[in-house]
């Protein structure tokens, strides 16, 4: 295919999935790989205000810096805006208990939102193609999926687009070979450590050489059942309607009028799969039907409790308390998960102004003890308020001061060693403050 047919193949698929507007900018992921080398390439040739935003996971040493720099160099030569951050990505997986790569989505679309926003832009292009969707539909049947994971990848979420979900894999090869465009490789590509790249590497293969046609078979039933999912979820809307009562901030599920639906675990995994619960909770919860009450069960963020004639969905109000510590290191100048601290080491200090408000806080350097620990409150907890000479509850400071649930379960702790010795954002502790003998002093200051 010529390139210029592969620029009007696009553009049909364009016009017929979205409306975009010529006079807003396009944001457009960039890794530097060969599928957003060509997106960006493509939609700057269709005339588009492209805007190319760079993500660095930190996962892969220098090799991250290279596309990073590769990534800058192609958005130089198109003379378009180029918008790049570092993530810290194992912090975040083991803090939201998420494998490695839901992580990296999450951070990847949570950020290019806020670009989207910041700039004023119509929509987020990925440069997801046919191929992509082909391994999602396998890689959900594998994990166990509903009518929703056959479907493969949608042309458009939210603000969110596809534009290559018309084009091969092979497609997009020809094409940067004919612009005699080059890329990066992503060396983790041809590794089989990630079940995408299982599939990838080794299923697909293997269903080529029963089918070559494999690609478009696949293809065609996720565009079928694409038809029969608009049929379900309108089912299932209604019958949800004769179910479900909202009282406040409950969540009821008619039991009796649960049971007179034609599929009630169907519909009741429905309603269930958009607070958290699992498949595998959908047994039990369904036995509890014809027991008696008081029966509970629980999600990240919400409580299932089995009442006489219904099922009660409430917020749990806030995360869990227990969370894996953060490392600070004497090295450490700036942090940016689970928030954003600046850390400065002042040597001057006759001429250090000590900052007054709740964002800042001095510590003398020789009373830490390194690494410093960021964390969550848990019960027990002492500490020792700027101003106070002994030692305080840390749940009576948060009474005192009539701290709600959530906030209690939002507050992060900066400890040395057993010690907490700053209630971040709030206050810092009597013990490792500066005084007249200070000669180093940590400034640390929070931004929201």
């Amino acid at each position: 295919m010529k390139d210029n047919e592969t620029l009007k193949k696009v553009r049909s698929f364009i016009d017929t999935n979205f409306d975009f507007d010529f006079s807003l900018p396009v944001i457009v992921g960039l890794s530097g790989g060969a599928d957003s080398v060509a997106l960006l390439d493509i939609l700057c040739r269709l005339g588009y205000k492209c805007i190319a935003v760079h993500c660095n996971f930190g996962l892969r040493g220098e090799e991250s810096v290279r596309d990073r720099n590769f990534a800058s160099e192609i958005a130089l030569r198109l003379n378009i805006p180029f918008h790049e951050t570092v993530f810290e990505t194992l912090a975040y997986a083991k803090y939201h208990k998420v494998s490695i790569e839901m992580a990296c989505r999450e951070l990847r679309y949570d950020w290019f939102e806020r670009i989207r926003k910041e700039t004023g832009a119509s929509y987020i292009a990925v440069a997801h193609h046919r191929d992509d969707s082909v391994e999602t539909v396998l890689l959900n049947l594998i994990r166990g999926t509903g009518i929703a994971g056959l479907t493969g990848i949608n042309a458009k979420n939210g603000f969110v687009v596809r534009p290559l979900l018309c084009l091969s894999r092979l497609e997009i090869d020809a094409y940067l070979r004919e612009r005699h465009l080059s890329y990066v490789t992503d060396s983790t590509n041809k590794e089989d450590i990630y079940t995408r790249n299982k599939i990838r590497l080794q299923v697909l293969p293997l269903l080529k050489s029963i089918n070559p046609a494999i690609y478009d078979t696949i293809g065609r039933t996720a565009s079928n059942m694409r038809e029969t999912e608009i049929i379900y979820r309108d089912a299932i809307e209604r019958q949800k309607k004769e179910v479900v009562e909202i009282a406040g901030e409950k969540v009821c599920v008619s039991i009796e009028n649960l049971n007179r639906q034609p599929s009630p675990r169907t519909l009741l995994y429905e309603i269930l799969s958009s607070y958290g619960f699992l498949p595998s909770q959908l047994d039990d919860i369904i036995r509890s039907l014809g027991r008696i009450s008081g029966k509970e069960f629980y999600s990240p963020s919400y409580r299932l409790l089995k009442d006489r004639e219904y099922l009660i969905i409430t917020s749990l109000g806030g995360r869990e308390n227990e969370f894996l510590p953060i490392q600070v290191d004497r090295e450490t100048t700036c942090l940016t998960f689970p928030l954003k601290l600046t850390f400065n080491y002042i040597s001057d200090r006759e001429n250090f102004v000590i900052p007054t408000n709740k964002m800042s806080a001095c510590f003398d350097v020789e009373k830490l003890v390194f690494p410093l620990e960021i964390r969550h409150w848990k019960k027990g907890d002492r500490f020792t308020p700027f101003g106070m000479k002994g030692s305080k509850k840390l749940s009576d400071y948060f009474n005192d001061r009539k701290y709600s649930r959530v906030e209690k379960e939002n507050a992060w702790l900066l400890c040395s060693g057993n010690d907490i010795i700053w209630l971040i954002g709030e206050r810092m502790s009597e013990k490792y403050k500066i005084d007249c003998e200070t000669t180093l002093i940590l400034n640390i200051n929070y931004e929201i």
